[in-house]
């Protein structure tokens, strides 16, 4: 008899009653999800690696309603798991018009003894209150996996499999040792269900395949010298894909991929999938893993700042011509949302002085001070993760131009929002043009929220507070001068934060309106062990005809 491995993982939902249910078993079957409301849906397992997948599609779901579901197996019931302690997953399809809730976040390790874990408390507040608001869906905005740092569990595991004197070492390797990560986080029971129940968009970032992945030319050559990446890279590639990416995808856009239907319709797909990972890796522009998301009148475009990279020095660009245009037309026309959402698992709206900082850096890579400054800027950015869009400052300047343009005008949305992860603290940052302001009518904020679940050491929470600080500021300026680095036309003041700690973000947007919530995973005061809750830091408007609301007085001390 087949069983359930991993999930079930509500992906896909829209309005018009559409969802996908994303789903591993043990053995080759025919997986059914059955709603109670009668719904029903079925797919064949796919295989890759010896694993076997399936992403059941569903429609003719009921806008506005709310339906338990169960997951079948060759016909036999294993989800929801007997005496679970979690209420029935259950499928909610959105009615027209009503409130969208979207939290978000990045960055989670595998849970441990004694953390605090954002996730896991979200999920235990849901469970132990029915009646509590629950996202609309869940952004995963990057580093899902880390497969460079691993727990030490997974490194025993890895131990017993290899000799970890030898490269990677305590690293995942290939595709088999990627799957153990995602047992490790995903069959985590409070994630599980949450997962199961509430839907989830993803995007990679480097810790899915490797600490700065593609941060510069240099850095790729190097990596590529060695007799272990090609195979790391291929594998990351194809656990990303089965793992996160399909369930990204509408069932129209399923239906219509070429890769989808290739590995369906053999035996064994690990190849085609290897063949593709490969081909990924060659050249970024062969592959799309940024996609759109409409929910009712909010767009989300959720946009790949990793494998599309440019990484020549003459052009370097965070996005290729190709992904820069999907972007440019991706944009809403005038009139067609009320909000527009930019997932950039990098933020766009940096400290002041972590902005001039890799401005700098660049312009010294570019060789703007010679050669010699040029080989210390390399060092200086692989060591200090100098690589957000501040790094490639064409893109900066593409990216912000294209803001300006869908937030100006009759017709804009109300609130343009990047929402951002990897910085391990959150904040809120507005921007302003000091000369020459374009006619923006959207509110328009850098929304930053990371970790999910990983540990902060002091000396970086002191980093960023002083790169936000007034002096910090006067230096990066200082620095830009030395790299002859021309200042951007526009500005921007923090509004919110930093905030540290385990954490989410959670935007509801309801007509023309919007709120801004913060909350952070912690344990009763005094206590090393027990339950974790999670509890709002801030609560306020984004737009004025937002339902008031008040700032938690724990924001003024964050």
């Amino acid at each position: 008899m087949a069983g359930l491995r991993l999930g079930p993982l509500l992906r896909y939902v829209d309005q018009r009653g559409a969802a996908t249910v994303w789903v591993e078993a043990d053995r080759p079957c025919t997986a059914r999800v059955r709603c109670a409301d009668g719904t029903t849906g079925s797919s064949r397992t796919f295989q890759i690696a010896g694993h076997h997948y399936a992403l059941v599609p569903l429609a003719g779901l009921t806008p506005g309603t709310a339906t338990a579901y169960e997951v079948l197996l060759d016909g036999r019931p294993v989800w929801p798991q007997p005496n679970s302690r979690f209420p029935p997953s259950t499928l909610t399809v959105p009615a027209d018009g009503s409130a969208l809730r979207v939290s978000f976040g990045s960055c989670r390790r595998a849970p441990e003894p004694g953390g605090t874990d954002a996730l896991d408390a979200l999920a235990a507040g849901l469970a132990a209150d029915p009646e509590a608001e629950r996202p609309d869906v869940l952004l995963l905005l990057g580093d899902q996996v880390y497969a460079d740092s691993v727990s030490a569990e997974t490194r025993r595991w890895l131990g017993a499999r290899r000799d970890l004197r030898d490269a990677p070492g305590a690293q995942v390797a290939d595709y088999e040792e990627y799957t153990r990560l995602y047992y490790e986080s995903w069959l985590d029971p409070e994630v599980r269900w949450l997962l199961s129940t509430v839907p989830s968009c993803h995007i990679f970032d480097d810790h899915d395949v490797i600490d700065d992945w593609n941060t510069s030319a240099a850095w790729l050559a190097e990596m590529r010298a060695t007799p272990w990446w090609q195979e790391r890279v291929i594998s990351g590639l194809m656990s990303y894909w089965v793992h996160q990416h399909l369930g990204n995808l509408s069932p129209a856009e399923l239906a219509a991929d070429p890769l989808y239907a290739m590995v369906r319709g053999t035996p064994d797909g690990t190849e085609a999938l290897r063949s593709f990972a490969a081909a990924a890796d060659a050249d970024p522009a062969a592959v799309r893993w940024s996609y759109r998301r409409d929910f009712g009148r909010t767009r989300l475009l959720m946009v790949d700042t990793r494998a599309a990279r440019v990484l020549d020095e003459e052009r370097r660009a965070m996005l290729d011509e190709g992904e820069a245009r999907w972007l440019r037309e991706q944009l809403p026309a005038p009139g067609a949302c009320d909000h527009l959402l930019i997932g950039s698992s990098l933020p766009w709206l940096l400290p002041p002085l972590i902005h001039d900082a890799e401005g700098w850096d660049a312009a010294l890579c570019a060789g703007s001070r010679g050669p010699r400054w040029a080989r210390f800027g390399e060092k200086l950015r692989r060591r200090a993760d100098l690589e957000h869009w501040a790094a490639f400052p064409v893109s900066f300047r593409l990216l912000t131009e294209l803001i300006v343009r869908a937030g100006s005008g009759p017709g804009a949305p109300a609130t343009v929002g990047v929402l951002s992860g990897d910085v391990h603290h959150a904040y809120v940052a507005e921007p302003f043009w000091p000369h020459s302001a374009p006619q923006l009518t959207a509110r328009v904020a850098q929304l930053t929220c990371s970790p999910v679940h990983n540990s902060v050491p002091a000396p970086v929470r002191a980093g960023f507070r002083f790169g936000w600080s007034r002096f910090g500021r006067r230096l990066g300026r200082a620095l830009a001068r030395h790299g002859r680095v021309v200042r951007p036309a526009l500005d921007w003041r923090r509004t919110g934060g930093p905030w540290f700690g385990n954490q989410l973000m959670t935007l509801t947007l309801h007509g023309r309106s919007a709120r801004l919530r913060l909350d952070q995973a912690r344990r009763a005061r005094g206590l090393r062990s027990g339950p974790v809750q999670l509890k709002t830091i801030l609560d306020r408007p984004l737009t004025p005809d937002a339902t008031p609301g008040s700032i938690h007085p724990a924001e003024t001390r964050h």
